[in-house]
């Protein structure tokens, strides 16, 4: 009996196994409680904990906490420049380990979700040092990835997050950035579908439910005029993480700028006050600055003669 070319092709193809789609997290319960100390600017926890964290998990994501930790860190003092060099080593080096192993492993979803959320915390530094060309090209870079990795795992909600943070923003962006995604020949926005994903994000993420709730209270205050779901998600994390002075501060501005409520605002410095003084937060010497100058300015518009009304 002869067997022909087509059926000799047919019996290789049955061979050779394919690549199938690779879904999931490893020791997602782990990382997850390293990135809960990194919201709760537990730095020197941190530390401790990775070692015992990757392995179990990939190496790749270990880099990835190293690099979010700078970031946090920097976060609680953005004028403070002292950070930023290392924090660059430790985004270029996970993002390096990340497109590895996308190579290796293309089918592999974490993959590629490890490779955007390493673009994703180099983008928010250049947007915070307002180099918005390289935020630019790092956004498109992360929906590229995370979207490849949605495509893989359907089910990874904490993939929503970059690619929702990306598609809000590109949708909002004034007429000048317009042109520059153009100019970049990066992907267009769309507003509601993007704030539909980080929510989805927020409250079906397994890693990044606290960040997402985090990006989300800012463009509820910026773009959504939602000030006092805003506030809620804020004081939900402090709850959450107790020792993050950062969030202790954004309940005094906003409790300021957005609801005009001086009182309020001084009460919730006072209370940052005491923490820091109680080392009840970390970094309490930045905690407690960040507290007396708006204790002084929330006094002075107290001491204020009330406008009476024409």
């Amino acid at each position: 009996m002869r067997i022909t070319s087509a059926a000799c092709l047919l019996i290789f193809a049955l061979a050779v196994p394919r690549a199938t789609a690779q879904p999931g997290i490893t020791a997602a319960p782990a990382i997850a409680r390293a990135y809960d100390l990194i919201l709760d600017a537990d730095f020197d926890q941190l530390k401790k904990t990775l070692p015992a964290t990757c392995p179990p998990a990939p190496a790749v994501a270990c880099r990835g906490l190293e690099a979010l930790s700078l970031w946090w860190q920097i976060q609680l003092d953005l004028v403070n420049h002292s950070l930023d060099t290392a924090f660059l080593n430790a985004a270029n080096t996970a993002i390096t380990e990340a497109e590895r192993w996308t190579a290796s492993e293309p089918q592999r979803a974490e993959a590629w979700f490890y490779l955007g959320a390493a673009y994703g915390a180099r983008a928010q530094f250049h947007v915070y040092r307002v180099d918005r060309i390289a935020a630019a090209r790092d956004g498109k870079r992360i929906k590229e990835a995370l979207e490849r990795a949605l495509a893989l795992d359907p089910t990874m909600h904490d993939a929503e997050f970059g690619i929702g943070m990306y598609r809000y923003y590109a949708g909002v962006a004034p007429a000048i950035f317009r042109f520059l995604r153009f100019f970049l020949l990066l992907p267009g926005g769309d507003r509601e579908g993007g704030l539909a994903q980080l929510e989805r994000a927020g409250t079906m993420g397994i890693l990044v439910r606290g960040e997402a709730q985090f990006q989300i209270h800012v463009l509820y205050l910026w773009y959504e005029h939602k000030s006092r779901e805003a506030l809620a998600l804020i004081r939900g994390l402090q709850q959450r993480y107790p020792h993050n002075p950062l969030f202790h501060q954004i309940e005094a501005e906003i409790l300021d700028t957005y609801f005009h409520d001086h009182a309020a605002s001084l009460k919730a410095s006072e209370r940052l006050l005491a923490l820091a003084q109680s080392h009840a937060v970390f970094r309490a010497d930045v905690a407690e600055r960040v507290a007396r100058r708006n204790i002084a300015k929330q006094t002075s518009a107290l001491q204020q003669p009330a406008t009476k009304p024409q």
